[in-house]
């Protein structure tokens, strides 16, 4: 089955997020293969260059190594998996942050909206 993308920002980057998303939440655990290019290809409905332009990416920020005959790997790096979390978790906030505020909330009131929508008071 294809993936979804947006049309706001170019596929190898949502693609790119998507893997980091697997790995932060340990589809994809510390030191195991990423499927192949063309796996990986087939199941987002993309070029295979797209995903390969991905694993450069990925890879050049340390979140995979390639070992030359057999393939893609997660970092081993716990310190650089944890960054990453952070990362997308502050990227998160404040998107959500900037849509809120958007609609004409303040700060206070979008804490107040999170925590109203966890079940706090």
């Amino acid at each position: 089955m294809s993936w979804t993308f947006k049309s706001d920002q170019p596929i190898y980057i949502q693609i790119v997020e998507r893997i980091e998303i697997r790995i932060v939440k340990g589809e994809y655990p510390p030191g195991s293969k990423l499927p192949s290019v063309r796996e990986l290809a087939l199941e987002a409905g993309v070029n295979p260059n797209t995903v390969q332009r991905a694993y450069a990416d990925l890879e050049q920020n340390g979140f995979v190594r390639t070992e030359r005959t057999s393939g893609k790997y997660v970092t081993d790096d716990a310190e650089m998996l944890i960054s990453l979390r952070k990362s997308l978790s502050s990227k998160y906030i404040e998107e959500l942050f900037v849509r809120m505020t958007e609609l004409g909330y303040s700060e206070k009131e979008v804490i107040e909206a999170v925590k109203a929508a966890k079940g706090e008071n």
